[in-house]
């Protein structure tokens, strides 16, 4: 049996693909990460939707590229009804 040193994987600060990504913690603050996250999203004719955040040094923030369909945007929200 084999054995190795264990090594750290290095791992780029901005990964992503057409279903989302992950950004570096270590990016925030030195530019706008959402930004970088609609930039991205926008190739795939998508918009980023942020999915969670390791707020810790090493930590990533995470986020989905999502459809957004036309309707969604014409159609109003519906109103609130509340009941007297």
């Amino acid at each position: 049996m084999a054995s190795g040193a264990a090594q750290a994987t290095y791992v780029e600060p901005f990964v992503g693909n057409d279903t989302g990504g992950i950004i570096s913690y270590s990016l925030v603050g030195k530019g706008d990460v959402s930004m970088l996250a609609a930039d991205h999203c926008a190739r795939y004719g998508k918009v980023a939707r942020l999915t969670g955040v390791q707020a810790y040094p090493g930590g990533y923030l995470s986020f989905s590229c999502v459809w957004v369909y036309p309707e969604d945007l014409v159609r109003p929200a519906p109103a609130l009804r509340v009941r007297g």
